[in-house]
């Protein structure tokens, strides 16, 4: 009697065809809905890994990590204007959006190089301004907030507490082209009662023609301390 062999099992052809469709591991170009396009690392059908993606319709271009479909780790992102490319972020990215640490360009001569949460500047950050000031400091909701540091084009500068993108609270403004320094309270931009004090006369570049004179109150930072308290905002 003849001896035979059971046929071995073989898997379904569309098997192998599914297998060799799904995008995994390192891929060349990858056209996406609108003609968008994508160059680099898959993984369980995700971009994960490297790559660069292109939007077709904006000229936009992010080269740099992924997880997930989603932009995540290091990138820049670059768009196009006045027909070249220009880089506008690079940083950290979380979930689709600026996250951690990272510089965007504005313009040419505006940009923010500091730290970032969900696409808003938060924390510490240093803005560089169009007209030459720099602010360095706190920043809540991609606006200053906290203590910081403005200096302007001239080299006068404001130290002091910022809220809701404005000068509120206790504050220095070092008028240094004149020789004097204000400290008091601040309410909206708006110094509200303080001191104004001659400092280095002699050295400025354009110093008042006379010296502030003397207050001749009886106990002047008394009523200096009792009017900062009424702009101080409550416990």
């Amino acid at each position: 009697m003849p001896i035979t062999k059971a046929a071995k099992g073989r898997e379904p052809n569309w098997k192998e065809w599914d297998a060799q469709a799904q995008k995994s591991g390192l891929r060349h170009t990858v056209v996406c809905a609108g003609g968008d396009t994508y160059t680099g690392h898959w993984d369980n059908n995700l971009k994960n890994g490297k790559g660069t993606y292109i939007w077709k319709k904006a000229g936009a271009v992010y080269d740099g990590d992924w997880k997930d479909d989603k932009r995540h780790g290091y990138g820049t992102y670059s768009v196009i204007r006045d027909g070249v490319p220009f880089k506008q972020f690079g940083g950290g990215w979380k979930n689709d959006k600026r996250h951690g640490y990272g510089t965007f360009y504005y313009s040419s001569t505006e940009h923010y190089e500091g730290e970032w949460f969900e696409n808003k500047r938060n924390g510490w950050g240093r803005m560089y301004y169009n007209d030459g000031a720099v602010y360095e400091g706190r920043w809540d909701n991609d606006m200053r907030d906290g203590e910081g540091t403005l200096k302007l084009k001239n080299n006068n500068r404001f130290e002091g507490s910022w809220s809701l993108d404005a000068k509120n609270g206790a504050g220095c403004h070092y008028y240094l082209d004149r020789g004097q320094v204000y400290e008091g309270v601040w309410v909206d931009n708006v110094p509200k009662c303080g001191e104004m004090k001659d400092v280095d006369r002699d050295i400025a570049p354009r110093p008042t023609e006379y010296p502030i004179p003397c207050v001749q109150l009886a106990e002047p930072d008394m009523v200096v301390n009792m009017a900062k308290e009424s702009f101080s905002p409550d416990d």
